[in-house]
């Protein structure tokens, strides 16, 4: 085993795998943080974190603190005594917290920085229309997201790929990054580089902030591109949403996970929604039309186009919600 003293920091499934690859490799994790058990779903039952299972699992010693500068808390910080400190999606640590190791505090995070810094970077890699992302190691200062990088890993993303899709991918070769990372970290043999020196010359930084459900509404008056991508880059959390406007007049609530695009020169006003009724349904745009493939109606489960269509008449005009 590695005489490395590690504590590893993280919450949802796509830190799991991060700590999995660590312990199968020996490391000696001398503690896990993670989220407060927390009431959640329809029937409010106290739902534990994916960390926290995997690492009960393994016979781990968790901390759960509510605030990371909790006197209690980082005395049984402290008390571990670790050399280093690795955190993959948690939460912002105070200084007290990331200084603490003597070898210090590196962050995975889900992008090629110092693009899309913030809380969601792999929607907004995908919103962008972007053709590649990644991930970074860094290690953590003041300023969110902006230490010095050690290492990145790229991959593309594909035409019609969802962030969903993305992410499991990122959740492997994440893993694989943190695994490189530490070894180097343990030989001493690590570089060290300013994020500006990722910054071409006249190239925008990107910012990835955090998505609310008021920002999901689909603008159909966009163009095919931007409506594909703002899909897909939702889905399937947190989920673009649009409604389906009846000839009547009454709106049917709708999430979109997974459409495609038929680019063409048509002559449907923007929001005319094309059906068979049976197998295709599709909304004019701009350019073209986004065929819709997998959808959620209010209150239902998601299902594909087909299956949607045969419990839901869909006949004379409809539209969407512009």
């Amino acid at each position: 085993m590695s005489h490395l003293r590690i504590i590893f920091m993280g919450t949802p499934e796509f830190a799991v795998e991060s700590l999995d690859i660590l312990i199968k490799n020996n490391y000696n994790i001398v503690g896990v943080v993670t989220a407060p058990d927390k009431p959640a779903g329809r029937g409010q039952q106290v739902q534990e974190s994916a960390v926290k299972k995997y690492a009960d699992e393994k016979g781990l010693t968790i901390l759960q603190p509510e605030k990371l500068k909790d006197e209690k808390f980082l005395k049984q910080l402290s008390a571990l005594k670790a050399d280093l400190q690795i955190v993959v999606a948690f939460r912002m640590l105070p200084e007290v917290v990331w200084s603490m190791p003597r070898l210090g505090t590196f962050n995975l995070h889900g992008s090629l920085l110092p693009q899309y810094r913030g809380a969601a970077p792999i929607n907004w890699a995908v919103i962008n229309g972007e053709k590649e992302t990644g991930v970074t190691t860094f290690f953590l200062q003041q300023q969110i997201d902006t230490g010095k990088i050690i290492f990145r890993e790229k991959t593309s993303i594909g035409e019609n790929e969802t962030a969903g899709e993305i992410h499991d991918r990122l959740m492997f070769i994440g893993a694989r990054l943190v695994l490189k990372t530490v070894e180097a970290i343990e030989e001493n043999n690590y570089p060290q580089i300013e994020q500006s020196e990722f910054i071409s010359t006249g190239e925008q930084e990107k910012h990835a902030p955090k998505i609310f459900k008021d920002d999901c509404k689909i603008d159909w008056n966009k163009n095919i591109h931007e409506i594909h991508n703002f899909i897909r880059g939702l889905s399937p959390y947190p989920t673009a949403f649009s409604a389906f406007v009846s000839p009547d007049g009454k709106t049917h609530s709708v999430k979109l996970f997974k459409t495609s695009k038929e680019i063409s020169s048509q002559t449907y006003s923007v929001s005319t929604i094309i059906t068979d009724s049976k197998s295709f349904l599709k909304i004019a745009v701009k350019d073209g039309f986004i065929l819709v493939e997998e959808l959620q109606l209010a209150g239902k489960k998601k299902m594909p186009t087909i299956e949607f269509l045969r419990g839901f008449s869909m006949n004379g005009d409809w539209k969407t919600e512009l």
